[in-house]
């Protein structure tokens, strides 16, 4: 049987702080059985599921977005 190594998320954070942190914004490739698709979310105490971005931050979320959405397969 072959195996593949395949990154699935990826975590945009301040440096130094730990992945648990308010304000980590997490990149991953998830599939729910209709082909693979990005999901973006934040891990913040009361955001109401918002996604809040500060403009020095989005070069970094977009660069983590583009590259996930180009490791996706395409399962059609």
């Amino acid at each position: 049987m072959n195996y593949e190594t395949r990154t699935l998320k990826i975590a945009v954070m301040p440096e130094n702080e730990p992945i648990f942190a308010n304000g980590v914004t997490e990149i991953k490739i998830v599939d729910e059985s209709g082909g693979e698709f990005i999901e973006v979310s934040q891990c913040n105490d009361d955001n109401d599921g918002k996604i809040q971005i500060d403009p020095t931050e989005w070069p970094h979320i977009r660069e983590a977005i583009n590259k996930m959405i180009k490791e996706c397969r395409n399962n059609k």
